[in-house]
């Protein structure tokens, strides 16, 4: 399956979820749940997952290296500062939290699992080949930044 790795990326895995789950929760009506504020909820949970999108981006730009996932091996720095002391993955956590707003918003308890389901295949097929990557270019200071700083949170 190496050939997934890096070849998708993360906003179209976390879209194609999204509708898979769309067309998937009215086929399981006794899954269905309502609750007050459940789209205010919603809404400041995508809000908060395209924060965390965005923040890291302009930290990327600071730095000036790349923050195109489908070429991690071009990356010319380690970002390890700002959101990065939290995790080491703020744009797949940002895209989880938007995923998870979606399937708030959908009100149907099988929906959910698409944040799992996302968060393993960005684990498998993006997150550990960026990290041979970075291991590879910057082994002390990424060993180091892994040690100090989770992958999710």
């Amino acid at each position: 399956m190496q050939w997934l790795e890096t070849k998708i990326p993360p906003p179209v895995v976390m879209v194609l979820l999204g509708a898979v789950v769309y067309g998937a929760a009215p086929l399981l009506p006794g899954l269905s749940f309502e609750f007050a504020l459940r789209t205010t909820l919603a809404i400041a949970l995508v809000l908060a997952g395209l924060a965390l999108n965005i923040l890291p981006a302009f930290a990327f730009l600071r730095a000036g290296t790349t923050f195109n996932p489908l070429r991690p091996a071009s990356a010319t720095s380690l970002v390890t500062s700002g959101i990065y002391r939290h995790t080491r993955n703020p744009m797949y956590l940002g895209d989880s939290v938007i995923l998870l707003g979606w399937t708030l918003y959908l009100g149907n308890a099988a929906a959910f699992v698409a944040v799992p389901a996302f968060m393993l295949y960005i684990t498998r097929f993006q997150i550990q080949p960026e990290e041979r990557h970075l291991s590879a270019r910057f082994p002390e200071a990424y060993a180091s930044f892994c040690k100090r700083t989770p992958r999710w949170l």
